[in-house]
């Protein structure tokens, strides 16, 4: 059987070679990757099969990675706004809907008698056509936190339209691209731009750019969703003003009132409410769930929006069908398609598990803590402290007073005199380790206790108690003074006790440790200025042993072969290692 071959790469063009070993630009990351365009109308097997809707496609699904970064890096912006183009940017249709309604219900109330049936009956409405817009047009077609039944949602349909806040598919496409992109260039009524502009101003002026691109391919295939929209202007008109307006009229004669009140000043109430969904929930309140963007939650807000004031909670879980997860916080629409799923028109009520839902808390309580805690005064770290000897510890003493407890020295000068105990206490104790009296031997003291006297951390006590071997004895000073002699001096300089740390040549390291203490910095320096050249230096006695042993012993004689011991070496091994090197017989040992 043949091998197969692959076929070879063909060379590359210049232009593709250049691009291979160009180096990126950072305008490279903000292009975004080249998509052939499907034509999901087109035919591809000639056999004339139906063509697909584009509406019910995903609009986002060639959206590139870096869509963010590049659409507003390279979006063209229409140009600011001033009072000599202000006429040719107003969204004269909105602009109208948010002028006229509360011109017509300021007119009303100083000319319409107050008739209290009607009045019940705008409030009544106006929770109506509210539930329209938070569980109708919010939480079930622009977040589908739950399902509901036909009826319901004809229902829900039609309540919105009264509210005339746009069709459900225009105000889900606005609503999922505020979720998408907030707080950025790309969110319709981002609240970076403005109190102003996120309640009302994106409504009243043509947007400087487009908002984030964001997909209601689902709704295209909602029935009901289709036929909101294509009856809309009939329904704003009808549920708007005509029905309110009949109520009143039919039920008691109120014509005028169920106009202007029921009519155009619930209008105004509805809209308002739902304005300060993009505008006050995102400036007033607290963030207990994130803080990575700017909606927030509050009681003034959930009473002003139908319940729709947790927005940090909301921003966080979209898909829960909560928005107050509380059982005595405000929220009308939560108890509303509660009720519904009870009555069976409702299902499928989508909630975040707590687990998630408290992970979300507690990281938000950590860093509030962590906040506080930086505004504290905090004890030195053991990092910066100094290690100090017991006998100096002892030294120092007598002259401050200084205590040692749980490894740490304290100066309780400042202290003595306001020790609740008495001073007497205290000064027993200087100059002593006093572990177990604090600890409970005389008092077990509080936390606020422990806290006080970490603030009196003035070093470390090495070997965290009085030690014995760690202590100053005479035979250190008579090693030392060996050492300085100008025998052991001159002896010393023929030893290199770098090369008997070789790699075949190691001293036993444990033996080397156990010959004195670590060198200890002084009273008040920090251990870490101190040059840790302990490990590396032989002491004084080794030194001595070793040069007694083998007085002649050349730098480097030694190197390739393992020795165990230092006190085996002789001069017989020496000589044999010598003449070993210049190929000579081994010379017997006197």
């Amino acid at each position: 059987m043949s091998a197969a071959v692959l076929p070879m790469t063909p060379p590359l063009e210049k232009e593709e070679s250049e691009l291979v070993h160009r180096r990126p630009s950072p305008a490279d990351e903000l292009t975004p990757p080249h998509t052939p365009e499907q034509n999901p109308c087109k035919s591809t097997n000639g056999k004339g099969i139906d063509p697909i809707d584009p509406a019910l496609l995903p609009s986002d699904r060639h959206i590139p990675d870096n869509y963010v970064s590049y659409t507003i890096a390279n979006q063209k912006y229409l140009p600011p706004i001033t009072w000599k183009n202000l006429i040719h940017n107003i969204q004269w249709i909105s602009f109208l809907a948010l002028t006229v309604t509360p011109s017509l219900a300021i007119y009303g109330i100083f000319t319409t008698a107050w008739n209290t049936k009607t009045a019940i009956w705008s409030v009544i409405y106006y929770f109506i056509t509210g539930l329209g817009i938070t569980a109708g047009y919010h939480r079930l077609w622009a977040h589908r936190a739950y399902n509901a039944s036909i009826p319901l949602q004809y229902v829900l349909a039609t309540a919105g339209s009264g509210a005339v806040e746009g069709s459900i598919k225009w105000w889900c496409r606005g609503h999922r691209a505020h979720h998408r992109y907030t707080d950025t260039d790309l969110d319709p009524y981002s609240a970076e731009k403005g109190f102003f502009w996120s309640h009302v101003g994106w409504m009243l002026v043509k947007p400087r750019g487009k908002i984030g691109v964001a997909d209601v391919s689902d709704l295209s295939k909602n029935r009901v969703v289709k036929w909101q929209h294509r009856n809309y202007i009939p329904l704003i008109l009808g549920m708007g003003f005509v029905f309110p307006t009949v109520v009143a009229g039919l039920g008691w004669g109120d014509w005028r009132g169920g106009f202007f009140f029921a009519g155009a000043a619930r209008l105004c109430f509805v809209h308002h409410s739902t304005f300060c969904v993009n505008s006050l929930a995102h400036w007033l309140g607290e963030q207990p769930f994130d803080n990575k963007h700017s909606p927030r939650d509050h009681i003034i807000t959930a009473l002003c929006t139908i319940g729709e004031g947790y927005h940090n909670f909301h921003h966080q879980f979209p898909q829960d069908f909560r928005n107050a997860i509380k059982w005595f916080q405000y929220d009308p629409t939560k108890w509303f398609i509660w009720t519904m799923s009870k009555l069976g028109l409702a299902s499928h009520l989508k909630r975040f598990p707590d687990n998630e839902v408290k992970k979300g808390q507690y990281t938000m309580k950590l860093q509030l803590l962590k906040e506080q805690a930086d505004e504290l005064q905090w004890p030195k770290s053991s990092n910066d402290l100094p290690v100090i000897s017991w006998d100096d510890f002892k030294a120092e003493a007598k002259e401050r007073s200084l205590v040692a407890i749980h490894g740490f020295i304290h100066d309780c000068s400042s202290f003595v005199e306001d020790h609740p105990g008495g001073a007497h206490l205290i000064k027993r104790a200087i100059g002593t380790d006093a572990t177990t009296a604090f600890f409970g031997g005389v008092y077990d003291h509080s936390n606020a206790a422990h806290n006080l006297l970490a603030m009196m951390r003035v070093g470390i006590l090495d070997g965290g108690m009085e030690v014995e071997h760690l202590k100053r004895r005479p035979a250190d000073s008579e090693a030392s003074s060996i050492t300085n002699s100008p025998v052991s001096s001159a002896s010393a300089s023929s030893v290199d006790i770098q090369s008997l740390a070789d790699d075949d040549f190691r001293l036993d390291q444990t033996q080397l440790n156990s010959q004195g203490p670590k060198p200890k910095a002084p009273f008040g320096q920090p251990q870490a200025q101190v040059a840790d050249r302990w490990t590396l230096s032989v002491p004084p006695s080794e030194k001595l042993r070793i040069i007694q042993t083998v007085p002649e012993i050349r730098p480097g004689l030694l190197t390739h072969r393992s020795v165990g011991k230092l006190d085996k070496v002789t001069k017989a091994d020496v000589g044999g290692e010598a003449n070993e090197f210049s190929g000579k017989e081994p010379v017997a040992a006197a």
